[in-house]
């Protein structure tokens, strides 16, 4: 007897979706409040300093809105946030390397072209960020009654 193979139904797709779309909005939601606080804080503190501030809160902030909303999971401490604050740096190192590669390819690229790549990086970058976190962070402990029970021997009845 073979087994079947897993069919990905609406059923177990849903769910994925609706992980996504919190992802998207509670991420997107902090980073346009990130932007703003930039410009604020920018106007006190050099940009750089600004920038490593904003980044730092804004993904504490993110962190637990993923945990508790995105992906639902309750877990917290300082583990979760050093996982998603080095997918965060796993990010930002690969839309740097997007720029750096279209600024060797194009010395002067225009803004448009910019931040197309800019943009067409971070999408992918936050989409791989999704499936670190999900797979990885914020994935929950299997519970006893998700593992296998033990084979057990056969039985041989001698007639």
């Amino acid at each position: 007897m073979t087994a079947r193979a897993h069919i990905p139904t609406k059923h177990t797709a849903r769910p994925l979706v609706a992980a996504f779309v919190r992802f998207a909005v509670c991420g997107g939601g902090v980073g346009l409040a990130a932007g703003g606080a930039l410009v604020l804080l920018a106007e006190r503190i050099p940009l750089a300093l600004a920038n490593a501030v904003i980044t730092v809160v804004s993904t504490v902030i993110a962190t637990e809105l993923h945990s508790r909303i995105s992906f639902r999971s309750g877990r917290g401490g300082r583990r979760i946030h050093l996982q998603s604050g080095l997918t965060v740096v796993v990010s930002y190192a690969f839309t740097t390397g997007a720029l750096l590669v279209l600024h060797a390819v194009q010395p002067a690229p225009s803004a448009p072209v910019e931040q197309t790549v800019y943009l067409s990086a971070s999408a992918m970058a936050g989409a791989g960020r999704f499936a670190l976190l999900r797979a990885v962070v914020f994935t929950s402990p299997r519970s006893p009654s998700h593992t296998p029970a033990p084979a057990r021997p056969a039985t041989v009845v001698a007639a």
